[in-house]
């Protein structure tokens, strides 16, 4: 990289001293505003961010307009550029003839030195400038419309072989203008290309490399975005198959569940929702938060809710089947802690049962949209071995819709749990809202998707009037 030095000098004007070696400020200072280039080139784990990062600071330093034509992540490691096979996938060339290259070259073109050597390059129709389109480049950085075509520039970087970029005079059809062609390339990989282009003085040897240079940093922090990438889905396909559809209540309750990962992205973590049919017409619903996040808290996660539809089976009252299951939690040493809250809906006897281990209490909302907190008897963590759970019942009629939430929901850094869940009781509930709307009204009021913690919500509602054919609920069916 000699001629990058030379390059930021040039940008600055003639060396004091009549060429002579600046002294060692104006060195620090050439230094500095290099660092400075490339510290604005990767700042985030987003590949559209990164590319737009380079080429607004390759722009500025050119004085002129740059873009990215960008390689898919999902076509294979290496991109068909410069073998002369075809265009690659993952790249719009834009329309023209098919030369072999997937690209219109035109008949004027030097693939030696990508300038027009042929008749007629004015604007005149049918030139690659004119026909071969912008449609492919992503990120532009300038006027759009000093880039060349697409496949112009990308025959320019088949035929060109310097590894610091490809210098062309300018595309066919556009006199006066200079294109500079650099790969983005990192370990041995290519993700797509810089594209370089100004009016007046051509690109040289030293700005090809401080360009290049530029590149490399950019196609490391892609290469490392689209890591980041790949593990993100493989880990929202891992939460997907671990938080299944909670199990089929009774037709006597309608349910709806809302699960948002935080930060708006699908990653792992340990919040759940669960609906288990008990007999005689009832519903256990039941929703849990596993300490932490990520893949650890997910099959934690994983483990409570086994061992929740196992005890759950046997129609134990709430408080016992906490117990149990902090029985069995506490005795592997490895499982995280969880809170849990466990609600038996008895639409047939108009009755609420609740049970909490460490979880916050659920709101009851009305049919005419007023809402209020359910107390909830305070018992510890799951996975602690202190037991002491304890149940207590509220009356519950047609129309009330309970909703069960994770500490996600509803806590913000700095405010006291208590005005926290106040914020939530006072929301404004129209009278008739069906259960989904509920459940907007909750997210939308409390800017859920903008949460620092993982949300989990249940909402259930029992049927005023049981379906046709159900028989009266709480009619015990003789054994």
């Amino acid at each position: 990289m000699w001629g990058v030095p030379r390059w930021l000098q040039s940008r600055r004007g003639p060396a004091p001293g009549g060429g002579r070696r600046p002294p060692s400020g104006a060195g620090a200072a050439r230094a500095a505003a290099l660092r400075d280039a490339l510290s604005g080139i990767g700042t985030t784990l987003d590949e559209g961010t990164t590319c737009a990062e380079l080429t607004a600071v390759t722009a500025r330093l050119t004085g002129g307009a740059a873009a990215v034509l960008s390689r898919g992540p999902d076509t294979g490691p290496e991109p068909d550029i410069g073998s002369g096979s075809g265009t690659g996938p993952g790249l719009d060339t834009g329309s023209g003839p098919d030369t072999g290259l997937g690209i219109d070259t035109g008949s004027g073109l030097d693939t030696a030195t990508g300038t027009d050597t042929g008749p007629g390059h004015g604007d005149a129709p049918g030139s690659p400038h004119r026909t071969g389109g912008h449609a492919g480049y992503r990120a532009v950085s300038g006027d759009v419309e000093l880039l060349p075509a697409v496949g112009w520039a990308l025959a320019v970087s088949r035929a060109g072989g310097l590894p610091a970029g490809v210098r062309a005079q300018g595309p066919p059809g556009a006199p006066g203008r200079s294109v500079l062609v650099t790969p983005l390339t990192s370990g041995g990989d290519q993700y797509g290309l810089l594209v370089t282009v100004r009016r007046g003085a051509p690109h040289d040897r030293s700005e090809a490399e401080l360009l290049a240079l530029l590149a490399e940093r950019a196609a490391s922090h892609i290469r490392h975005a689209r890591a980041h990438e790949r593990l993100s889905r493989t880990a929202g396909d891992l939460q997907r198959a671990l938080l299944a559809e909670p199990g089929r209540p009774h037709p006597n309750l309608d349910i709806a569940v809302r699960h948002l990962p935080a930060g708006g992205r699908t990653l792992v973590g340990g919040d759940w929702c669960e609906t288990v049919r008990l007999h005689f017409g009832r519903t256990l619903l039941v929703v849990g938060d596993v300490m932490g996040h990520g893949l650890e808290a997910a099959v934690d996660m994983n483990a409570y809710r086994s061992s929740l539809r196992y005890i759950a089976s046997a129609d134990l009252p709430p408080h016992r089947v906490l117990r149990q299951m902090d029985d069995i939690a506490a005795g592997e040493a490895d499982r995280r802690p969880a809170t849990c809250l466990l609600a038996r809906i008895d639409p047939g006897r108009g009755q609420i049962t609740l049970a909490g281990a460490g979880h916050l209490p659920p709101l009851l909302i009305g049919p005419d949209g007023a809402a209020a907190l359910l107390p909830v008897p305070v018992g510890p963590p799951l996975g602690t071995g202190l037991g002491g759970y304890e149940s207590v019942t509220h009356p519950a009629a047609p129309g009330q819709t309970l909703l069960l939430f994770t500490d996600g929901l509803v806590e913000r850094r700095g405010e006291d749990i208590d005005r926290s869940l106040a914020r939530l009781a006072g929301l404004h509930f129209p009278a008739g809202q069906d259960i989904e709307a509920v459940l907007d009204t909750v997210l939308t009021g409390l800017d859920a998707r903008h949460a620092e913690d993982d949300v989990a919500v249940l909402a259930a509602r029992p049927h005023p009037r049981r379906p046709p054919g159900e028989p009266p609920y709480g009619t015990r069916a003789s054994s």
